[in-house]
């Protein structure tokens, strides 16, 4: 399956701000990821919409339930026909277990990548502190990422800070999804473990997810062409 190194997160309200960002993205240039807000808003309908104009897309749903629930949620997403979709690595070995399995069962050609969420890039040690992890960060990835490769998963969501660490503990396959990757000129936003493009691409991140610094850009045609030259 070859996909997009760059997926632009379209964190909308509706489907006419969605729309008129998506009319500026190329297909054949980059990927689009579908989150939490815009698909309960405009549901799978519009995603497939997407799909049919060439894109590839990547369902940010997070799924975090019990493993029968989850199993049956991803094989929905892949009867949409997206590239990508994703799971809590919190929910456990057995529940990521479950839907690898649902997967499984389908044909290669209609079976989506399957990756976890390790720890939230918004969050830091004072954070997981707050719900009772006594660790550093970087730890904890280790930690969910161990047991995500453990599920038979194709990788995970984590910050571009650990992406060197886990393709050293878990081999160059083991695909690596980055949100929050700002360009230098970009602001933080509410992320606070970033790298540049360039920086993560030298640390062996697979897939990219951008947002603002293409959807708020004055041209994001010309803020996607800016970030895959620098990758280039």
């Amino acid at each position: 399956m070859s996909l997009p190194s760059v997926y632009i997160a379209l964190d909308y309200h509706n489907r006419i701000q969605a729309d008129a960002m998506v009319s500026q993205l190329d297909p054949g240039k980059v990927g689009i990821k579908v989150g939490k807000e815009l698909f309960t808003t405009e549901g799978p309908d519009w995603v497939s919409e997407q799909v049919e104009k060439g894109f590839s897309v990547f369902l940010d749903l997070k799924f975090h339930d019990i493993p029968n629930t989850v199993a049956k949620a991803v094989t929905a997403a892949a009867k949409l026909g997206v590239d990508v979709v994703n799971v809590h690595a919190s929910g456990g070995l057995k529940m990521m277990q479950a839907a690898n399995a649902a997967l499984q069962e389908l044909p290669t050609d209609k079976r989506p990548l399957l990756i976890a969420v390790t720890v939230l890039t918004s969050m830091d040690e004072s954070d997981l502190a707050d719900i009772g992890i006594i660790v550093p960060v970087r730890e904890q990835v280790l930690r969910l990422a161990k047991l995500t490769q453990r599920a038979g998963l194709d990788g995970v969501v984590c910050s571009a800070q650990e992406a060197k660490m886990l393709h050293d503990e878990l081999g160059a396959a083991f695909k690596l999804m980055t949100p929050g990757i700002r360009p230098a000129a970009a602001q933080q936003d509410d992320q606070k473990r970033t790298l540049t493009p360039r920086q993560a691409q030298q640390a062996g991140v697979d897939f990219m997810v951008i947002g603002r610094p293409v959807t708020q850009a004055d041209n994001p045609h010309q803020a996607v062409l800016e970030i895959l030259a620098e990758l280039s």
